[in-house]
């Protein structure tokens, strides 16, 4: 062990804001792939996932997709991200 690892962390975290919704990583790991789009709507559609424009429920972010069908968990997440796209999530205060 060396005396870096009693140093201070490199960013400071500050105090936990709260973020509606769940990270859409935590919402595909809950999954066995591949995955028909109806199956994964059927088991997490009710799922609230972190948006840059807010929480919204998967099955109305799966309307939206035309791929029926997701070999893997990364295919399935890029569709979402083609739909939601990306950037900084608002807090729940924002």
């Amino acid at each position: 062990m060396s005396d870096e690892d009693d140093e201070e962390p490199a960013v400071i975290l500050g105090a936990s804001t709260p973020v509606e919704g769940a990270p859409l990583a935590r919402v595909t790991s809950r999954l066995v792939w591949p995955k028909e789009k109806s199956e994964i709507d059927r088991l997490e559609g009710d799922s609230v996932v972190r948006t840059p424009d807010g929480p919204q429920e998967l099955s109305t972010i799966l309307e939206d997709i035309d791929e029926t069908y997701f070999q893997r968990h990364q295919e399935f997440e890029n569709h979402v991200r083609a739909v939601i796209g990306t950037g900084p999530i608002p807090t729940a205060d924002e």
